[in-house]
C-alpha cells in the first residue's frame, strides 16, 4: 500500500473513531457516514479494522459500555435506565445483558461496589502505579468553563510504556515544523480506571501557538470538548496519575455534588515526563462535570 494512501486510511479512521467517542449517546449511522467519507461500508469497516483490529459494532459496543460503568460511579442521582439512554442504548434488557457479560455483574451490583475490585485489578497492571505512594487528599478543585481546544494528535492504544513513543513522534512533528511555541495535552478517551490500559484510548496532542498559517501537516487534527469542568493541579512523578484519575472517579466524584459526563477527562502538561529525562511531570487534569 502507498504511503499516501496508508495515511489517508489512518486519518479516515481516527476521524471514525473520534465521531464514535463524541457522539456515542446517539444512533451511529454508518451509511451516512460512508457517504460523507466517499466509501462504501464495506471499506469503511475493512479500514477501521486493519487501523484499530477492531470491528465498527463491537467497538462502539465496548464504548458505550465503558461509559456506562463510568456514569454508574459518578452520576448517583441517574437512574440505570437513564445512564442506558445517555450512553446510546435505546433497551434496558439490551443493556443489562451486556453489561453482565462485559463486566461479569449486573450495572447494580456494579454501582453497589462491585467496581472496587474491577478497578483495583486494572491498578494492579502498572507497576508504576503500584509503586506509587502519592496521596489526593488535599488536591482541592476548580471549576472552570473551558473553551473547545483544538490541536494535532496521535492515538496510543494502551495506557502503558508506547505512550513514550507516540510523544516522541509529536516531538519529531514539532521540530521538523520548526514550533517554538506550543502547549500538550494529553486525553483520555477510555477511563483507566474501569479499562483494561490495553484497551485504552490515549490521545497525545499538541497545540501549536503563534504559528499562523499553521504548517500542512501529516497528523490529524482532533477537538477537545468546550465545557464546564473541575480542574486539578497536579505535580508528581511517573505512576501517580493513573492512581490519581482512581482517586477522581472513586473518591472525590461520588461524594462532590457533582455527576460527570461522557465527555473524556484530558490533561494540560506544564512538564511532560514523557519527553524528559527525569519521571516528574506537572499538569492540570481536567474532568467534566454537571450539576
Amino acid at each position: 500500500m502507498k504511503r499516501a494512501t496508508l495515511d489517508k486510511h489512518i486519518q479516515i479512521a481516527n476521524a471514525l473513531m473520534y465521531y464514535i467517542y463524541t457522539h456515542i449517546e446517539t444512533h451511529i449511522d454508518l451509511d451516512e457516514l460512508s457517504s460523507e467519507y466517499h466509501i462504501s461500508k464495506f471499506h469503511l469497516h475493512r479500514i477501521f479494522k486493519e487501523t484499530f483490529g477492531l470491528n465498527i459494532y463491537e467497538n462502539i459496543k465496548h464504548i458505550r459500555l465503558q461509559k456506562a460503568a463510568n456514569l454508574l460511579l459518578t452520576n448517583r442521582n441517574s437512574t440505570i435506565t437513564d445512564i442506558a439512554l445517555q450512553c446510546g442504548y435505546s433497551s434496558q434488557s439490551s443493556f443489562l445483558h451486556s453489561f453482565k457479560i462485559r463486566f461479569g455483574m449486573t450495572p447494580k451490583a456494579w454501582r453497589n461496589g462491585g467496581y472496587k475490585a474491577y478497578s483495583q485489578n486494572i491498578l494492579k497492571q502498572s507497576q508504576n502505579a503500584m509503586r506509587s505512594v502519592a496521596h489526593f487528599d488535599t488536591i482541592k478543585a476548580t471549576i472552570v468553563k473551558m473553551p473547545a481546544i483544538q490541536s494535532y494528535y496521535i492515538r496510543n492504544r494502551g495506557y502503558n510504556e508506547t505512550i513514550r513513543t507516540t510523544w516522541q513522534k509529536i516531538e519529531a512533528w514539532r521540530l521538523t515544523n520548526e514550533i517554538q511555541e506550543y502547549t500538550h495535552f494529553a486525553l483520555f478517551h477510555d477511563n483507566p480506571a474501569i479499562t483494561p490500559l490495553s484497551e485504552c484510548q490515549y490521545i497525545a496532542c499538541i497545540l501549536p501557538q503563534n504559528v499562523d498559517p499553521l504548517p500542512p501537516s501529516t497528523l490529524a487534527q482532533f477537538q477537545i470538548s468546550e465545557g464546564i469542568y473541575a480542574k486539578f493541579h497536579l505535580v508528581g512523578v511517573l505512576g501517580d496519575v493513573l492512581k490519581f484519575i482512581h482517586w477522581v472517579y472513586h473518591e472525590w466524584l461520588p461524594h462532590s455534588g457533582y455527576e460527570t459526563t461522557t465527555k473524556p477527562s484530558y490533561a494540560r502538561y506544564y512538564k511532560n515526563n514523557f519527553l524528559s529525562d527525569d519521571p516528574f511531570f506537572e499538569l492540570d487534569y481536567y474532568v467534566s462535570i454537571r450539576i
